[in-house]
């Protein structure tokens, strides 16, 4: 969900669910969700307050220079892909697959011995969840595969429960994604009777209270997004689908508003509505496509992998060869419908770390030209992941009867989320690691 469909919708529905809450909200128009903008370092930019530099978590499938592939041995040299969606589930074609099977795992040498990395083991810093965990409050939270694992943190701590029904198993459709999301929902509303949902994971205990921390996420819009778009008139109206898609998430805003009333929690309870990312183009006029292996041939040197959506990032065989792959994408910037090249120093001044001293970072960022995505598929019309405004500008909002309606429009970051939460429980902030590292602030008017 974007900034502006916030803004959209309200103006479409003066008395939606979302309207209601934004009458006692903090509205944030310009919050930026992390660069890049894929679901895994989306999510942790909120709950660790900090970005892919600090996290280590770059995107579900990338390419890490230490890491070993799955049931290797951690034999051979290392580099291999890390990947954390479906493909780690028993079973992928079943809603509850029986979650992570550890010999999909990708391999990692510790103290000389090959251990199995799960999600929350790949995350360098913790997250709010260990946190409030850690004060002795229980904590849930839902969403698409069960590698929504990495949310536990490096503790493996964060998490009583965890329900992760699987969304490869649905198929990709308006109308089966509302059926898939309505599984949140009904959690998000056994929480608040204080009941664990059958099929769920009880990483440390079933619920006994309604969770002091709990959270998900929607997958309609998203799906609406990327198979149907927006309409392709110059206000770039919500098509059908999109309407079909917010009507739905704006109701189960409100069932849980309902529950809570009706639980006598709701003005005691911070609602934080924040987009793991936008997607790319919102305007369908923009929209083109680009074969990956075009881009992975442009650098004219050894490519190790290449993560691709309406970004690529590029890790090389060997980084010596960063310059001359840099220069050959440059010069053919019009082949691969390229707006910028991103590497070396400007890599690391950008704030996306330094490949020469992390593993997990990449040689080489290639941003596309605006509604340019890098793929095969020609029936999505929009993706995430990359670093576009339309990736990164997200719906942001917090809501609560003691809050004074007011509009913020200054620029702000998801990563201010998990810092606000804590505060909001009046728990110090100076225990998110990845906040005080990157120094990440509370949302303005909570200080």
């Amino acid at each position: 969900m974007h900034s502006s469909d916030v803004s959209k919708w309200v103006a479409l529905r003066p008395n939606s669910n979302i309207s209601q809450l934004l009458e006692h909200g903090y509205e944030y128009t310009d919050a930026w969700t992390s660069a890049p903008s894929d679901s895994f370092p989306g999510t942790l930019a909120q709950y660790t307050g900090a970005t892919p530099k600090t996290t280590g978590v770059w995107y579900d499938d990338t390419w890490d220079r230490t890491y070993y592939a799955p049931s290797s041995g951690c034999v051979g040299s290392p580099g291999a892909e890390v990947l954390y969606d479906e493909t780690k589930d028993y079973n992928s074609t079943e809603l509850f697959s029986g979650g992570i099977n550890s010999n999909n795992l990708p391999e990692l040498k510790i103290n000389g011995t090959c251990d199995q990395i799960y999600p929350h083991n790949r995350l360098r810093v913790n997250t709010i969840f260990e946190i409030v965990h850690s004060k002795g409050y229980q904590t849930a939270y839902t969403d698409k595969h069960p590698a929504y694992d990495i949310l536990r943190g490096p503790s493996g701590t964060g998490l009583d429960v965890g329900y992760f029904p699987e969304i490869a198993a649905v198929a990709n459709t308006v109308d089966a994604t509302i059926a898939y999301d309505q599984l949140h929902v009904d959690a998000w509303l056994e929480w608040l009777d204080a009941a664990t949902p059958i099929n769920s994971t009880v990483f440390d205990a079933e619920l006994t209270g309604v969770p002091t921390l709990f959270g998900g996420n929607f997958q309609a819009m998203s799906v609406a997004e990327k198979t149907v778009g927006y309409e392709n008139d110059t206000a770039n109206s919500f098509s059908p689908a999109m309407i079909q898609a917010l009507t739905f998430v704006d109701a189960s805003i409100g069932a849980v508003v309902n529950k809570l009333k009706a639980k006598g929690l709701y003005s005691d309870t911070l609602i934080i509505v924040a987009s793991k990312h936008g997607q790319a183009p919102i305007n369908r006029s923009l929209h083109g496509t680009v074969d990956p292996d075009l881009i992975t041939n442009l650098t004219g040197v050894p490519v190790a992998w290449q993560t691709s959506d309406d970004i690529a990032l590029i890790f090389l065989n060997s980084s010596a060869d960063t310059a001359t792959a840099a220069a050959n994408l440059e010069a053919h910037a019009a082949q691969g419908k390229i707006r910028s090249v991103i590497w070396g120093a400007n890599l690391t001044a950008s704030g996306f770390g330094d490949p020469l001293t992390d593993p997990a970072v990449p040689d080489i960022i290639v941003q596309p030209e605006p509604g340019i995505i890098f793929t095969t598929n020609t029936v999505k019309v929009a993706e995430h992941g990359g670093v576009s405004s339309d990736d990164r500008v997200v719906a942001c909002f917090a809501s609560n009867p003691r809050l004074k309606k007011t509009s913020f429009s200054q620029k702000v970051y998801t990563t201010q989320v998990g810092p606000t939460v804590l505060h909001a429980l009046g728990i110090e902030r100076s225990l998110l690691q990845g906040a005080v590292k990157e120094k990440t602030p509370m949302l303005p008017g909570f200080f």
